[in-house]
């Protein structure tokens, strides 16, 4: 059916005047928010007359349907679907594989912290016995336990307050 063939007035001012009914009885029934949203339903019909936006409407309308039947209908789409849907859960898949192996990264750098040794350096065997660390890997540790003790500091009030209430 072309969009020309169709008696607009009619139906767009019949479409308007059904909605206002009904949202005068919505008015009645539900209260005044309920009848001024379903007055605003009511409107459009007629706003999209007036301001010729139908054939727009029309358009778009006919093209959606033509493409959904053309999506539902050709099997060249449902295989492209799925090719689509391939794509998707191959990224989903490198991103957790990349994820664990950048987290792997990060623990072997950890691992060898404070040693003087690269990953690759590392003994290969998981049993194998690491190199003793120097005395200078000591001194850091010493240093965040020294830097650990203020926020205690600030715990130890609120464990005061804490037993003083009779929390424990």
């Amino acid at each position: 059916m072309d969009f020309n063939q169709i008696a607009w007035l009619p139906l767009c001012t019949g479409a308007t005047v059904a909605g206002l009914v009904l949202s005068f009885l919505a008015f009645r029934r539900r209260g005044a928010a309920s009848g001024l949203r379903m007055a605003a339903w009511a409107l459009l019909p007629a706003a999209a007359y007036l301001t010729d936006a139908l054939p727009a409407l029309w358009t778009i309308g006919t093209t959606a349907v033509k493409f959904v039947t053309g999506l539902v209908l050709n099997p060249a789409v449902w295989a492209g679907v799925a090719v689509a849907g391939l794509s998707a859960v191959l990224f989903v898949v490198s991103g957790f594989m990349r994820g664990r192996r950048l987290s792997a990264g990060r623990k072997g750098a950890d691992e060898t912290k404070g040693t003087g040794e690269t990953p690759a350096q590392r003994p290969a065997q998981p049993g194998a016995a690491k190199p003793a660390a120097p005395a200078a890997a000591a001194k850091p540790a010493v240093a965040a336990k020294q830097r650990k003790a203020p926020a205690d500091d600030d715990f130890s009030d609120i464990e005061e307050l804490l037993k003083r209430r009779g929390i424990s």
